[in-house]
């Protein structure tokens, strides 16, 4: 078992009791945190030592819901007229580009979107799958990724009718029992939920037989929900129920699952998802890009709704998505006083909740006995840094500082900023060839 002690660090452990400890150490044995404090160096004989030299060292960031095979959409202008609304932004974009990928797509575009998640100080990524050319197995070409950079994750496919009624199914069925497996043999890297996209897509009969499916594997969801107004009108026009109310009919709310976005529910709508115990992810920039609303976050927050935040596939940089979910929340309410630390929270600690639902290996906090995911940025604070400066530390600090480095799982994966297990150069370069190709496929 390799031993790992991190040295002369300023820990912000987001343990229980909120510790900051200046010049403090970190000891890590095979994949788990051991010591954490001020203790002996002499106490042990790590196989390697990392001197921090003052810089922060924290918990691995947590990514709550990700979109890995949208990398290859960066700089593309699909062909035609633009899109005027978010149903034409589905439609000529992100259907036609997951319907471009084959196999080896789906893994390089997750191998480039995890390598930069790491170097961006995150260690685990919740991600939601769809390629309908190459559906069946492709969850496990994200797995490969995930364990050639050496992250820990959560999958889903994103089943839909929009392509072949219930397509999709089989899909989770397969990984869901893959994962149990594999877990049952101690290998807890990967977990996996049932994916359905919305209920804008989704049949009766395939919202049933989903949740059948899911409810004999004893799976949660992670599923769109009231992203745009289209979702909404579209359920009240084919089935007169608001989103949360047919969700219910259907037994998909509860402690394990994910709904996404969440911008056009109502107050009641909120009260189902706190009261059914179910998560809530918002993508604040991702929302901006497209054009919705602005999700009622704070109002979340006051009905008691555990509320998470993602990228979406807009990026693999978490950090600066607490800083535009405030922003946010400030720009739509006119009120300069708002949303701040309930940003940061929900980044460091509702993240950390949501994860730990999901997978038998407790991260997020700088404890004995937690998974050693573990981040150093290029960051020492000029400023008192301390519980009640921290957060400004955060949002106006750490959005722009690069990481150093970062620990997954007890394995440095990130060295001065760079993955030294991966040849970093010729992936980009193979990456961009292939959106080429997968360009070219779409018309």
């Amino acid at each position: 078992m390799s031993s790992l002690l991190i040295t002369n660090g300023h820990l912000v452990t987001l343990d229980e009791e909120n510790r900051f400890i200046e010049n403090g150490k970190v000891y890590i044995e095979g994949n788990r945190i051991v010591e954490v404090g001020d203790f002996p160096t002499e106490n042990y004989t790590p196989d390697r030592t990392i001197d921090a030299r003052g810089s922060l060292v924290m918990p691995g960031l947590i990514n709550a819901h990700h979109h890995l095979y949208s990398t290859f959409a960066r700089g593309f202008t699909p062909p035609g007229a633009p899109a005027q609304n978010f149903e034409e932004i589905l439609s000529k974009l992100w259907w036609k580009l997951d319907c471009a990928l084959d196999a080896e797509d789906v893994y390089y575009s997750a191998l480039l979107a995890l390598m930069h998640a790491a170097r961006a100080g995150c260690t685990t990524v919740i991600d939601h799958h769809s390629s309908p050319s190459c559906r069946d197995g492709s969850l496990d070409q994200l797995e490969q990724a995930f364990r050639e950079v050496g992250l820990s994750g959560c999958l889903a496919y994103e089943v839909s009718d929009r392509n072949q009624e219930g397509e999709g199914i089989e899909e989770n069925e397969r990984y869901i029992r893959k994962c149990r497996n594999n877990h049952e043999s101690g290998d807890g890297r990967m977990s996996a939920l049932f994916g359905m996209h919305a209920l804008m897509t989704l049949g009766t009969r395939t919202l049933q037989r989903c949740a059948d499916s899911a409810h004999s594997l004893n799976s949660g969801f992670h599923v769109h929900a009231a992203e745009d107004e289209i979702d909404v009108r579209v359920t009240m026009e084919l089935y007169g129920r608001r989103v949360m109310d047919r969700f219910l009919d259907f037994g998909i709310p509860g402690p394990k699952t994910i709904f996404v976005h969440g911008v056009h529910f109502q107050s009641r709508e909120l009260d189902l998802l706190r009261s059914t115990d179910s998560m809530l992810v918002n993508n604040p920039e991702s929302n901006m890009n497209n054009g919705l609303g602005v999700a009622p976050i704070l109002d979340m927050l006051k009905h008691g709704v555990m509320v998470g935040v993602g990228t979406d596939g807009m990026s693999s940089h978490l950090i600066s998505q607490a800083r535009a979910m405030y922003l946010h929340q400030r720009t739509c309410q006119r009120d300069p006083t708002l949303a701040f630390s309930e940003a940061c929270e929900i980044l460091l600690h509702n993240n950390r909740t949501i994860c730990n639902r999901l997978f038998s290996e407790p991260r997020g906090a700088l404890a004995p006995g937690q998974l050693a995911d573990i981040m150093i940025p290029d960051y020492v604070p000029f400023t008192p840094l301390n519980a009640d400066t921290f957060y400004g530390h955060v949002l106006f600090g750490l959005s722009f500082a690069r990481v150093r480095t970062t620990i997954a799982r007890g394995r440095v994966i990130v060295e001065d900023g760079l993955l030294p297990h991966l040849d970093e150069e010729a992936i980009r370069a193979h990456c961009a060839e292939r959106a080429n190709r997968i360009w070219a496929r779409i018309t």
